[in-house]
């Protein structure tokens, strides 16, 4: 494919791509999930870690809680958690 019909091809694409903040907030997801995060705030030294790695954005940064309606249960969360405030424990059947 030659530059120019790439440029055309990535100016007729890119409205397609792009969504407005918030496009997804109707897919909960949560349900995908075999094990889910429990945050101990005991244990919790509130350093965000937490937060700035899950990929679902479904940590809340000022109380740590997690939103299960989004969290996917990939673990990063419990993995990046120094202190130990999050394990991950199976979800009930």
């Amino acid at each position: 494919m030659g530059l120019e019909k790439y440029e055309a091809f990535v100016r007729r694409t890119r409205n397609c791509l792009t969504y407005s903040p918030g496009w997804s907030l109707e897919n909960r997801t949560g349900a995908w999930r075999a094990t889910r995060p429990v945050h101990d705030a005991a244990s919790c030294n509130s350093c965000g870690l937490c937060w700035l790695y899950c990929p679902d954005n479904c940590i809340d940064p000022s109380t740590f809680a997690i939103d299960y309606d989004y969290c996917k249960g990939c673990g990063i969360c419990a993995a990046e958690c120094r202190p130990g405030a999050i394990t991950m424990e199976r979800e009930p059947e």
